[in-house]
């Protein structure tokens, strides 16, 4: 019992959750633009994180699918 939050119960993550919350704020960043006038700035700080939350899901899924081949 190295970790401290041991003694007293479940220590563990979750990564089924944290990969549908990513999921979620990305599809959630570009509904923000609908209903509002939407300058390029908004559309470039919505859209880029976006993209880069969804890249970061997919390579996670892809190297967590690869990992038993090594």
């Amino acid at each position: 019992m190295d970790e401290p939050s041991a003694e007293w119960g479940w220590h563990g993550s979750f990564p089924n959750g944290t990969r549908i919350a990513a999921v979620v704020v990305a599809l959630a960043l570009p509904l923000m633009l609908i209903g509002h006038e939407v300058s390029i700035t908004e559309i470039l700080w919505m859209t880029i994180p976006a993209v880069i939350i969804l890249v970061a899901v997919i390579a996670g899924a892809v190297r967590k699918r690869n990992a038993w081949r090594r």
